[in-house]
């Protein structure tokens, strides 16, 4: 029987009863058709998940009941706050659900010389409440309990100059170092450029915030796969893939 996992972000703990909200209900009962008696598993977003199942399903409410607390081993030991500048289409979107189904902490959307995606205040709201979702669907997806928090878009260097990991990466192809040259860090700080990549002077500032140059190999990557590739590699190296 499948076992559906639902996003809901309050306190939760087991033999409670609790009422799902509106989007959590309507998926449940309109997309998934659920019943009563069906089993599923919510998750609070903070790390914590509980199986339960249907109690009450009506026109616009559904009720369920916590049995247990389930035990997870999903996230990873490595903190990693990716910078990831903005693309056009649904690259974006892309990146950020595997990034978190990578076990990727934070991302924070960022502007850059080059980048093409340009947003008015409101519409930079939209996005990332856009983002922020595409990030809960993929937990519910991989089995992440902890949703990964998608920042507002700001500028590269602000987002830079924030950033005090144990390691800083920027990833571009004009230079020779590997991962697997570097030490264990706990916390990862990576900067990922648009598709015409960053600048020479966008790589000159961030170095100088110390930032690290890293490659992943002779090919150049796209602004959606590189990501991927160096999250994955990340994980195996220091986190909790391999």
């Amino acid at each position: 029987m499948r076992n559906p996992r639902i996003h809901l972000p309050q306190p939760m703990q087991a033999d409670a009863r609790v009422e799902l909200n509106e989007t959590a209900a309507n998926h449940v009962a309109r997309v998934l058709r659920m019943k009563a008696g069906d089993p599923l598993v919510l998750f609070d977003g903070e790390g914590n998940g509980f199986q339960a199942r249907v109690d009450q399903v009506e026109k616009r409410r559904v009720q369920v009941v916590i049995e247990s607390v389930l035990e997870s081993a999903t996230e990873s030991p490595l903190s990693i706050h990716l910078g990831q500048v903005m693309s056009r289409g649904d690259r974006m979107d892309w990146a950020i659900q595997k990034a978190t189904e990578m076990g990727v902490t934070e991302i924070t959307p960022l502007l850059s010389e080059r980048c093409e995606v340009k947003l008015s205040s409101d519409r930079a709201d939209k996005r990332q409440q856009h983002w922020q979702q595409v990030a809960i669907s993929a937990c519910e997806q991989c089995g992440r309990n902890r949703v990964p928090r998608v920042h507002p878009p700001r500028p590269l260097t602000q987002w830079a100059s924030e950033q005090n990991s144990d390691l800083k990466l920027v990833l571009h192809h004009r230079t020779e170092q590997s991962l697997s040259s570097l030490s264990a860090p706990r916390t990862l700080s990576l900067l990922i450029g648009p598709e015409g990549g960053l600048s020479p002077l966008e790589i000159e500032q961030s170095l100088k915030l110390g930032f690290r140059p890293t490659a992943l190999g002779p090919r150049v990557l796209r602004t959606e796969t590189a990501p991927v590739a160096a999250l994955a590699l990340a994980q195996y190296l220091w986190g909790d893939i391999g």
